[in-house]
């Protein structure tokens, strides 16, 4: 029985300030999943992942997440990846400033 193959994201935890960031397509890494690379191939996800953990100097525990295609783009299918997009929960800081209704 074969699997069907769900449209992923490369997230990891940025090396300096231990934020999570997720893949772009041109290569960069971006600190909103909105503008990350939705990845609907299996064997394009592989290589993007082998990309993403060759990059030790930038990057940390990269890994492969679900997404969806939403209307600004990729949005996290489960509660752990939409946790990760809001940043640290201990105090407000980082995304958490940068998000805040005012």
């Amino acid at each position: 029985m074969s699997r069907t193959f769900t449209p992923k994201v490369v997230t990891a935890n940025a090396l300096l300030l231990g934020d999570a960031v997720w893949l772009a397509e041109d290569d960069t890494w971006v600190r909103d999943m909105a503008r990350a690379e939705l990845i609907e191939d299996e064997a394009h996800a592989q290589i993007r992942l082998l990309m993403a953990t060759s990059q030790s100097h930038v990057v940390v525990g990269a890994y492969l997440a679900d997404a969806k295609m939403g209307p600004n783009g990729p949005e996290p299918t489960h509660f752990r990846e939409a946790f990760r997009t809001r940043g640290p929960s201990n105090y407000a800081h980082g995304k958490q400033v940068e998000n805040a209704d005012v």
